[in-house]
């Protein structure tokens, strides 16, 4: 095939800039904890205690896109404040989401200790 573009052949420069804070100064949070539950027409906002938001289609979970808005208000957050649980004798809804689930892959410990960042290379990692 055959397109109208030429590939260049001199190396592209990367222009690089020091960081201004070391990455030790960030913050990766490790556990999640549920503050507060909201809904809008679209999503189920979560905040957690870190000041996260987690927002959640409600088309990813059948039984809230189908349920009524007073039915999706009618929910508790478990003791450990892990899970939003809707009980079906107070709202119409069977279900409990476990909010671990939607934060997406994370590093087991062991991983993390085979992990080192290098100083005054942004998130550049290496492997010990």
């Amino acid at each position: 095939m055959v397109t109208g573009t030429k590939q260049p052949n001199e190396k592209i420069r990367v222009k690089r800039h020091k960081i201004q804070q070391s990455i030790d100064e960030y913050t990766f949070p490790k556990e999640a904890y549920i503050h507060d539950v909201t809904f809008d027409e679209k999503y189920i906002h979560v905040e957690l205690t870190d000041e996260r938001v987690i927002s959640i289609p409600l088309m990813w979970i059948p039984t809230l896109y189908n349920a009524s808005d007073e039915d999706r208000k009618k929910f508790e957050i478990s003791q450990n404040r892990i899970m939003i649980i809707w009980d079906p004798e107070k709202s119409g809804i069977n279900d409990e989401i476990n909010i671990v689930d939607y934060l997406g892959p994370t590093r087991t410990a062991e991983e993390e200790k085979h992990l080192v960042y290098t100083s005054g290379e942004p998130r550049k990692q290496k492997r010990k």
